[in-house]
Protein backbone atom coordinates (compact mmCIF):
# COMPACT_ATOMS: atom_id res chain seq x y z
CA UNK A 1 0.00 0.00 0.00
CA UNK A 2 2.75 2.13 1.05
CA UNK A 3 4.41 1.85 -2.92
CA UNK A 4 1.33 2.45 -4.26
CA UNK A 5 1.18 5.87 -2.70
CA UNK A 6 4.64 6.81 -3.47
CA UNK A 7 3.63 6.36 -7.16
CA UNK A 8 0.61 7.94 -6.91
CA UNK A 9 2.61 10.89 -5.50
CA UNK A 10 5.68 10.61 -7.83
CA UNK A 11 3.18 10.73 -10.44
CA UNK A 12 0.86 13.79 -9.75
CA UNK A 13 4.28 15.82 -9.22
CA UNK A 14 5.25 14.79 -12.54
CA UNK A 15 1.99 15.94 -14.03
CA UNK A 16 1.59 19.22 -11.71
CA UNK A 17 4.82 20.57 -12.78
CA UNK A 18 5.62 20.12 -9.23
CA UNK A 19 9.35 19.45 -9.52
CA UNK A 20 9.57 22.68 -11.82
CA UNK A 21 11.70 25.10 -10.79
CA UNK A 22 11.12 29.19 -11.08
CA UNK A 23 14.04 31.10 -11.90
CA UNK A 24 14.70 34.90 -11.48
CA UNK A 25 16.77 36.92 -13.89
CA UNK A 26 17.28 40.31 -13.05
CA UNK A 27 17.72 43.23 -15.14
CA UNK A 28 19.70 45.55 -14.24
CA UNK A 29 21.61 48.70 -15.51
CA UNK A 30 24.93 47.57 -14.08
CA UNK A 31 25.96 44.43 -13.04
CA UNK A 32 29.13 42.06 -12.90
CA UNK A 33 28.83 42.32 -16.69
CA UNK A 34 28.99 45.99 -17.15
CA UNK A 35 26.21 48.28 -18.04
CA UNK A 36 22.72 46.66 -19.30
CA UNK A 37 22.59 43.64 -18.14
CA UNK A 38 20.53 40.41 -17.20
CA UNK A 39 21.53 38.27 -13.73
CA UNK A 40 22.10 35.41 -14.28
CA UNK A 41 22.93 36.20 -17.61
CA UNK A 42 23.00 32.56 -18.87
CA UNK A 43 20.74 30.05 -17.12
CA UNK A 44 20.85 26.23 -17.37
CA UNK A 45 17.72 25.26 -16.71
CA UNK A 46 14.85 22.25 -17.86
CA UNK A 47 12.14 22.02 -19.79
CA UNK A 48 8.90 22.81 -17.78
CA UNK A 49 11.21 25.20 -15.78
CA UNK A 50 9.97 29.42 -15.71
CA UNK A 51 11.81 31.78 -15.98
CA UNK A 52 10.76 34.72 -14.38
CA UNK A 53 12.40 38.64 -15.81
CA UNK A 54 12.64 41.08 -12.52
CA UNK A 55 13.28 44.98 -13.67
CA UNK A 56 15.20 46.02 -10.82
CA UNK A 57 15.58 49.15 -12.73
CA UNK A 58 12.78 50.25 -14.48
CA UNK A 59 13.18 51.32 -18.11
CA UNK A 60 13.74 47.47 -19.19
CA UNK A 61 11.93 44.44 -20.47
CA UNK A 62 12.70 40.80 -22.04
CA UNK A 63 11.55 39.79 -25.13
CA UNK A 64 13.00 36.46 -27.38
CA UNK A 65 14.85 37.09 -30.54
CA UNK A 66 13.18 35.32 -33.64
CA UNK A 67 15.20 32.63 -34.56
CA UNK A 68 17.22 32.30 -31.64
CA UNK A 69 15.09 29.71 -30.12
CA UNK A 70 13.81 26.22 -30.26
CA UNK A 71 12.15 25.64 -33.30
CA UNK A 72 8.26 26.09 -31.96
CA UNK A 73 9.20 27.33 -29.03
CA UNK A 74 6.49 30.09 -26.92
CA UNK A 75 7.87 32.86 -27.57
CA UNK A 76 7.82 36.16 -25.10
CA UNK A 77 7.84 39.96 -25.17
CA UNK A 78 7.43 41.82 -21.98
CA UNK A 79 6.48 44.97 -21.12
CA UNK A 80 8.81 47.98 -20.25
CA UNK A 81 9.80 47.98 -16.61
CA UNK A 82 7.30 45.38 -15.97
CA UNK A 83 7.94 41.34 -14.67
CA UNK A 84 7.08 38.70 -17.48
CA UNK A 85 7.30 35.05 -17.02
CA UNK A 86 8.18 31.68 -19.68
CA UNK A 87 7.79 28.50 -18.77
CA UNK A 88 10.32 26.96 -21.03
CA UNK A 89 8.34 24.28 -23.41
CA UNK A 90 10.98 23.16 -25.71
CA UNK A 91 14.69 21.69 -25.31
CA UNK A 92 17.68 24.09 -26.46
CA UNK A 93 18.89 27.58 -26.61
CA UNK A 94 16.88 30.59 -26.54
CA UNK A 95 18.50 34.32 -26.87
CA UNK A 96 17.08 37.04 -25.39
CA UNK A 97 17.19 40.75 -25.38
CA UNK A 98 16.10 44.26 -23.78
CA UNK A 99 14.67 46.25 -26.76
CA UNK A 100 15.71 48.98 -25.33
CA UNK A 101 19.53 48.15 -24.66
CA UNK A 102 19.90 45.73 -27.33
CA UNK A 103 22.51 48.41 -29.06
CA UNK A 104 23.98 48.30 -25.60
CA UNK A 105 24.17 44.20 -25.87
CA UNK A 106 21.18 43.63 -23.41
CA UNK A 107 21.21 40.28 -24.16
CA UNK A 108 20.94 36.86 -22.55
CA UNK A 109 20.68 32.85 -22.72
CA UNK A 110 18.52 30.69 -21.88
CA UNK A 111 19.57 26.44 -22.29
CA UNK A 112 16.54 23.73 -21.50
CA UNK A 113 18.02 20.75 -21.04
CA UNK A 114 20.69 19.89 -24.01
CA UNK A 115 21.39 23.08 -26.38
CA UNK A 116 20.11 20.92 -29.15
CA UNK A 117 19.64 23.95 -31.26
CA UNK A 118 23.38 25.71 -30.16
CA UNK A 119 25.02 25.57 -33.92
CA UNK A 120 21.84 27.35 -35.41
CA UNK A 121 21.64 29.90 -32.65
CA UNK A 122 25.49 30.72 -33.36
CA UNK A 123 24.95 30.84 -36.99
CA UNK A 124 22.06 33.09 -37.27
CA UNK A 125 23.21 35.23 -34.63
CA UNK A 126 25.05 37.65 -36.67
CA UNK A 127 22.33 39.95 -37.52
CA UNK A 128 21.76 40.70 -33.85
CA UNK A 129 25.45 41.05 -32.84
CA UNK A 130 25.47 43.61 -35.71
CA UNK A 131 23.31 45.58 -33.68
CA UNK A 132 25.48 46.09 -30.83
CA UNK A 133 27.26 49.55 -30.53
CA UNK A 134 28.77 48.07 -27.58
CA UNK A 135 30.05 44.77 -25.58
CA UNK A 136 30.11 43.71 -28.89
CA UNK A 137 31.43 39.91 -27.88
CA UNK A 138 28.95 39.30 -25.04
CA UNK A 139 26.66 37.37 -26.47
CA UNK A 140 29.56 34.93 -28.21
CA UNK A 141 30.74 34.40 -24.46
CA UNK A 142 27.40 34.00 -23.11
CA UNK A 143 26.87 31.44 -26.10
CA UNK A 144 30.31 29.64 -25.30
CA UNK A 145 28.99 29.34 -21.53
CA UNK A 146 26.15 27.02 -23.41
CA UNK A 147 27.82 24.15 -23.89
Amino acid sequence: MKLKSLVGVALMCLTTGAWAAEIIVEMKNAGADGVMVFEPAVVKAEVGDTVTFVPTDMAHNSELVPGLAPEGATSWKGVIGQPVSVTLDKEGVYVYQCLPHVVMAMVGVIVAGEPTNLDQVMADSAALKGRFALNKDRLDNYLGQAK
